[in-house]
């Protein structure tokens, strides 16, 4: 190995002398220090390519930027407002438009009308003409006037209380009869009642269901009437005609109501509800509130324009119960918008008065005695 360093070497000189450059005396010595000093080098460079190489993968995110990672946050460019969309109405033809309701505040205050004469009858055929109506002192004009057979919400609220048991079989056809002068468009919902009140039938207008509810009613128990039309008031918030109406059938007062008569009576005067009923008392009842049961539905009744019926014999049952459904279908309603508008949800006080034609005796007049004044 040294003879073929010594050739390969020894060969230079020659070549330098032939390039015409200057030539430097040959020196073994110096000739292992400069090779040696190459390879030095050489792994000194190596070495640190090396570590340069380990240092760039050993610590990557010094090296690299992901394209995603903004720096530089853009100025915000606030946008217009847009312009408020209009409401969609849809029309007759069944095609949208974008066009603005047209909102009209009415206050127009229905008010049911019942006539009877001496005999108890109920009147019909009278005008607009025959009638005069007050709210306060103050003439009211009578805008509309309506004597038509319209659709009725009515909810019966029906005793199965202990005491009813010697009358529940006629109390039940009652019922049947009542119902055999409704409207096919008339909607129904059945509460009977003892210790508590309990809604057998909700909202329908199938009288085979009330009826075949009615079936499964069994007398037990004390009387919480009050709790009972508490709860056919609240129902009728469900109710899908303006015309609504209950009809309670009862036996005597009430002994088990958490409610009061003071708070029942606020509450019918605020709903828009005609109240009827059919009391059933004995002639010689021992108990307080049975006594005092005819004054009470009486005065519950009177404040919503209904009537209360008092019976003797339970077999007039079904003739009172016919007589209250036709009185519902031939009632006269008067519309009028009050004269002076004020919403500050107080009491106001209605009066309907009768101009009657010549010839006719002295009538009555049933309707509500006032209603509640908006507050908004």
């Amino acid at each position: 190995m040294a003879r073929l360093m010594d050739r390969r070497w020894s060969s230079r000189p020659m070549a330098l002398v032939r390039s015409g450059c200057p030539v430097l005396p040959w020196d073994p010595t110096q000739a292992r220090l400069r090779k040696n000093s190459l390879t030095a080098n050489s792994m000194r460079l190596w070495l640190s390519l090396s570590l340069f190489a380990l240092a760039c993968l050993s610590v990557p995110a010094f090296g690299q930027t992901d394209v995603n990672d903004v720096h530089v946050v853009p100025r915000e460019v606030e946008k217009p407002p847009e312009p408020p969309k209009p409401d969609l109405v849809v029309s007759t033809s069944g095609l949208s438009a974008h066009v603005r309701p047209l909102k009209v505040d009415v206050d127009l205050v229905l008010v049911p009308v019942t006539i009877t004469d001496p005999m108890n009858r109920l009147v019909t055929g009278l005008d607009k003409v025959n009638f005069q109506l007050f709210e306060g002192n103050a003439t009211q004009e009578i805008r509309t006037f309506s004597s038509e057979d319209a659709p009725v919400s009515l909810g019966v609220i029906f005793d199965s209380s202990g005491s009813m048991s010697s009358k529940m079989d006629r109390a039940k056809d009652a019922v049947v009869e009542f119902f055999k002068t409704a409207n096919p468009q008339d909607e129904f919902f059945m509460i009977t009642f003892s210790d508590e009140p309990e809604t057998v039938s909700d909202f329908t207008s199938s009288v085979d269901e009330i009826q075949n509810k009615l079936v499964f009613a069994v007398p037990r128990h004390r009387t919480a009437l009050l709790d009972a039309i508490y709860m056919g008031v609240s129902k009728m918030r469900q109710a899908k005609f303006a015309k609504k109406a209950l009809l309670i059938i009862s036996d005597g007062g009430d002994n088990h109501s958490r409610y009061t008569e003071g708070e029942i009576k606020s509450l019918v005067k605020e709903a828009d509800v005609m109240v009827y009923a059919i009391g059933i008392y004995d002639r010689y009842a021992s108990a307080m509130e049975e006594r005092l049961g005819p004054q009470l539905l009486s005065d519950i009744t009177e404040l919503t324009g209904g009537r209360a019926f008092t019976i003797d014999n339970p077999n007039d049952l079904g003739d009172v119960a016919t007589k209250i459904g036709v009185e519902l279908r031939n009632q006269y309603v008067l519309g009028y918008r009050p004269t002076k508008v004020v919403r500050d949800g107080k009491w106001r006080k209605i009066k309907v008065k009768l101009l009657p034609p010549k010839g006719l005796p002295p009538l009555r007049v049933y309707a509500r005695t006032g209603y509640y004044a908006p507050q908004e």
